[in-house]
């Protein structure tokens, strides 16, 4: 090779060589740039994203790494005071957190296997039905439930020092078991949840930021809770009344019922027997998936009469038609499988057993069937209605 076509490929060499290295720093720094970013996410106080994260029509965003940070600091915050649950009919405790979050504690009562028999609202409370029905809610679009997840906590180091005394006064042993049974309208000493020697499963719900006051409804498809039946259940028009009173005349408040309805017949809750919305929005207020422990109690019954308010009114909300047939057309990876992969990663997985994700597929097609008869038989503009926000 002559000297000159030497020079000439040496200096290509070098022209190479030099691309390649500028093209190195190029991709460290644009890396370095995105490891800034998840480092940003990472540092952020997670309280202070579940305050900035919650709309008049989401209490969570679509995208999973806020709300991550969110379920994990719910499992490893330290506690630094406990008191009695809010007012109601089921064991409670309310805790803060570490940071000055406060957040609700439902206790487990029962093994992942136990089966609740009996009426579609019987048993107590499942702390592991409470972080499925999270889950589920994020799954099928609505993010309408505050952030749950499952903990340890270990009741005599972590909750006795620093009980409050009417909450410490319900504390007892019994075979060596440490127990609780808190101040509700139905609780007593006799159906205390006990833990395993001192270390106790439950469900850890964040409580809702500071300017996102509730207002109550009575449900107008409650239960009657007793052998005597429901005016809806005697009466297939009940949705005929229902509409013609406020709010469920105009406004989105009927198809945010029919979302629940949906919502719930999924999971198993017969028990909505009222509902909270934002103060927010007066009538137009949000309806919010609270107190949703009630479900997954029996795998192998479909409680139809939950989804009367679908089946009565016949309507769906455009947006939630389009999800949940999506998601009903996927036959590689449904809603149970689905469900399971978002609950793998909580701290008490498996969360629930295979029967209650199957129990979800089936009753998912339940619900397309119903829609499509309602379809068939007063039309798809009848149906179908614009999502009304």
């Amino acid at each position: 090779m002559k000297l000159k076509d030497r020079l000439i490929f040496l200096a290509c060499v070098i022209v190479l060589l030099v691309e390649a290295r500028s093209e190195n720093i190029d991709s460290k720094n644009n890396n370095d740039n995105d490891d800034d970013d998840d480092n940003d996410i990472e540092g952020d106080d997670p309280w202070q994203l579940w305050k900035d994260m919650v709309t008049s029509r989401h209490l969570t965003p679509s995208g999973k790494q806020e709300v991550n940070l969110i379920l994990d600091a719910l499992s490893y915050k330290p506690i630094v005071a406990a008191g009695v649950g809010y007012k109601g009919t089921q064991l409670k405790a309310t805790l803060l957190l570490e940071g000055n979050q406060k957040v609700v504690f439902k206790p487990g009562r029962y093994s992942r296997e136990h089966v609740i028999k009996g009426k579609p609202y019987d048993g107590y409370d499942r702390h592991n039905g409470e972080i499925a029905a999270f889950h589920l809610d994020r799954v099928l679009g609505f993010n309408r439930a505050p952030p749950v997840a499952g903990r340890v906590v270990d009741l005599q180091d972590e909750i006795e020092p620093i009980a409050e005394r009417n909450l410490l006064h319900t504390f007892f042993k019994k075979g060596g078991n440490t127990c609780f049974y808190g101040v509700c309208y139905y609780c007593n000493k006799e159906e205390a949840a006990c833990a395993n020697k001192t270390s106790m499963e439950g469900s850890m719900t964040i409580w809702l930021p500071q300017g996102w006051a509730l207002r109550k409804w009575r449900h107008p498809w409650q239960r009657t809770y007793n052998n005597r039946k429901a005016s809806w259940e005697l009466d297939n028009n009940h949705c005929k009344k229902v509409i013609q009173q406020s709010p469920y005349d105009q406004g989105p408040r009927l198809l945010d019922i029919i979302d629940t309805a949906v919502f719930d017949f999924l999971i198993g809750n017969a028990d909505r027997h009222h509902y909270e919305t934002f103060k927010k929005g007066d009538d137009e207020g949000m309806l919010v998936h609270l107190d949703n422990a009630k479900s997954f109690g029996n795998p192998d019954h479909d409680e139809l009469s939950i989804a009367a308010p679908l089946y009565q009114c016949c309507q769906l909300r455009d947006s939630t038609y389009k999800r949940l047939k999506e998601i009903a057309n996927n036959k590689v990876k449904p809603v149970g499988e689905l469900l399971k992969e978002a609950t793998s990663s909580d701290a008490l997985a498996p969360v629930l057993t295979e029967p209650h994700f199957k129990a979800v597929t089936r009753r998912l097609s339940i619900v397309m069937d119903i829609v499509t008869r309602c379809i068939e038989r007063n039309g798809r503009r009848k149906v179908i209605k614009k999502d009304g926000l």
